[in-house]
């Protein structure tokens, strides 16, 4: 498995890729309906998690579930869990306490299509829901367990890294390229992993899969947030549907300030070598999540 050329920018991921798509959102779609919440509250939910989006982590738990040899509808419930503390994330994270924005996906973030109180109450409701889905539906109890472990890890991560990215913090001596990866390891990189290693258990990995799926989730973790840094710098915000500029604006370390932007583009190169690298032992089943990476790669939204 070779990286794309760097001409090729597809404006979309390959269809074969996105194909369960329409599966995860009417499974996500169905657990909410069945919840008996306040409409309001429901609305609120439908409308940060339902609302656009990659889907990214469902469809990399479905593909890693189906490159261990196994039916990736097993994924579902770990997909859905991840993608509601995704949801969770993106909701707190666009709060004027937080990066203040006012677009995500092309639309109001929630705090101004509703209100900060309504955004904070349905972020906290999708984090426990997230654990509530995920184990309502996995038969398994150990299974349960083990994959209920591996999303409070992602979650921890990634709430370590929001404080890094914000707040600061970090261990003495670090170089400003070392503060940066352990920025980018965590905010972004732990939630992606997890997303790989859950598809993976929940498909019933053995230990070479799953880290095969481990390797190739840390390094596609860090070439997306890598990515996210050159798009603020690169595109404008009517085409990345979201506020670009605002890195750099709040002074914040990112891979093109740290290393300039050509360089970045290298790091990207890299990891992406190292992605289809991890995956090659995996076999040609592996193809979709080779197929996502490469994308991933050179992606501008």
């Amino acid at each position: 498995m070779t990286p794309a050329p760097r001409s090729e920018h597809p404006a979309e991921p390959p269809a074969h890729v996105t194909a369960p798509t329409p599966r995860i959102d009417a499974h996500m779609t169905a657990f909410v309906g069945a919840i008996p919440l306040p409409s309001a509250l429901a609305d609120a939910i439908r409308y940060a998690l339902l609302g656009g989006g990659k889907r990214l982590r469902p469809i990399l738990a479905w593909h890693c579930a189906a490159a261990v040899g196994a039916d990736p509808v097993l994924s579902l419930p770990s997909g859905a869990a991840v993608e509601f503390i995704h949801a969770f994330s993106l909701v707190h994270d666009d709060l004027p306490g937080l990066d203040n924005d006012d677009l995500r996906r092309g639309r109001p973030t929630l705090h101004k299509a509703t209100s900060e109180a309504m955004a904070i109450l349905a972020g906290d409701a999708m984090l426990t829901m997230a654990f509530q889905a995920l184990l309502e539906q996995t038969p398994n109890p150990s299974l349960a367990g083990r994959l209920a472990r591996e999303l409070a890890q992602g979650t921890t991560g990634m709430i370590a890294g929001q404080v890094y990215d914000t707040l600061g913090g970090f261990p003495p001596a670090l170089s400003p390229a070392d503060r940066l990866a352990l920025v980018h390891r965590n905010k972004t990189g732990a939630l992606i992993r997890a997303a790989c290693r859950m598809g993976a258990l929940a498909g019933g990995a053995d230990p070479r899969q799953l880290d095969a799926l481990t390797r190739f989730g840390d390094a596609i973790g860090l070439m997306f947030q890598i990515v996210d840094d050159l798009i603020d710098v690169t595109q404008s915000a009517e085409h990345a549907g979201k506020r670009t500029q605002k890195d750099q604006d709040a002074g914040k370390l990112t891979y093109p300030v740290v290393m300039g932007v050509d360089a970045s583009r290298q790091a990207v190169e890299r990891s992406l070598a190292e992605a289809l690298e991890a995956l090659a032992p995996l076999g040609p089943v592996a193809k979709p999540l080779a197929d996502l990476a490469r994308y991933l790669a050179v992606r501008t939204k």
